[in-house]
């Protein structure tokens, strides 16, 4: 957990005092009603847009493994049981490394009676700027951000109890959300040539260590024999991609010492680059052909068979 703390702090002050803040505007794109979220456990779409329109909206993205999700839950819930008929409860798995059994698990855990829906390709984690969890957003019905927080407090309760009530809040000064001309300029290197891409995170070897020991071996293995697997391919065009949850410059020049990394790593923005290549799961390598997806390998266990495959 103190890296954990350690990496967040920097995040959050970055966002505060970056340029990627936008201008003061906190009407939300229209198109976030529409993203397509899946239910759990039926697996039927789900838009925002299906929601009762008259009442505010109370999203929450969370992951099975994220410890301190774990420890909100049991006030998520309570909350939803005081103010569930007067607010719209949104609880969004963000599907990065999850498991359904483990979704299931938290749900009989916790006694969660409020729907669940899962981000399946992170649109609505990019759309509402989400740069860690356990990450709670507050929306008027006319579709303005009131409210965002990674706690889960008193200040939280009262903006709910306040909304239930019907009172008129003032929308937060300024979105932390990427522009599209920002999206565009990040996923334009992308779009022409070919490129081998591999997407982890500066965390998961570590934090999923108890949670997920097996996923967190697959990224402490392969991210420590990418070295030799793209010498192996020298004439390849490499990148790493490092998922932006929970992650800062900091955090990821400890990454790059650690493994001693030759490929070069970049942050993910927002996601936007985890969300456009619709990566879900960790650690994987993309083969990119302007732009395309034509091939994704997720065991590294074999060099060998992975040079064929991308050759």
């Amino acid at each position: 957990m103190p890296k954990l703390v350690r990496f967040m702090l920097p995040v959050l002050v970055c966002l505060a005092f970056s340029g990627w803040a936008q201008s003061p505007d906190s009407k939300m794109s229209p198109d976030y009603k529409t993203v397509q979220l899946q239910q759990f456990k039926t697996l039927q779409p789900f838009a925002l847009a299906s929601l009762d329109q008259n009442k505010p909206i109370y999203i929450k993205f969370w992951a099975s493994w994220c410890q301190p999700c774990m420890e909100q839950m049991p006030h998520f819930e309570k909350l939803y049981q005081d103010y569930g008929d007067k607010v719209n409860f949104v609880a969004v798995n963000i599907n990065i490394n999850e498991k359904r059994q483990e979704i299931s698990k938290v749900q009989q855990r916790f006694g969660l009676t409020m729907p669940i829906y899962l981000d399946q390709q992170g649109q609505l984690a990019l759309a509402m700027g989400l740069v860690g969890t356990p990450y709670s957003v507050l929306l008027n019905p006319k579709g303005e951000k009131l409210y965002s927080s990674h706690e889960s407090d008193s200040v939280l309760d009262g903006f709910i109890s306040r909304l239930a009530q019907g009172q008129q809040l003032p929308a937060e000064t300024a979105t932390s959300k990427l522009s599209d001309a920002a999206q565009q300029k990040l996923l334009a290197k992308y779009q022409s040539g070919e490129q081998l891409v591999f997407f982890t995170a500066t965390w998961c070897d570590w934090y999923l260590a108890e949670s997920r020991p097996e996923m967190a071996k697959q990224c402490k293995d392969a991210q420590a024999g990418l070295n030799q697997l793209a010498a192996l391919l020298p004439q390849k065009n490499w990148s790493g991609v490092v998922n932006h949850l929970w992650t800062d410059d900091k955090a990821l020049a400890e990454f790059n010492a650690l493994y001693q990394m030759k490929v070069p790593f970049q942050i993910d923005s927002y996601g936007v680059l985890f969300q456009h290549f619709n990566v879900r799961t960790i650690p994987v390598l993309l083969k990119l052909k302007d732009g395309k997806k034509v091939a994704e390998i997720s065991d590294f266990s074999n060099p060998q068979q992975i040079v064929k495959q991308l050759q």
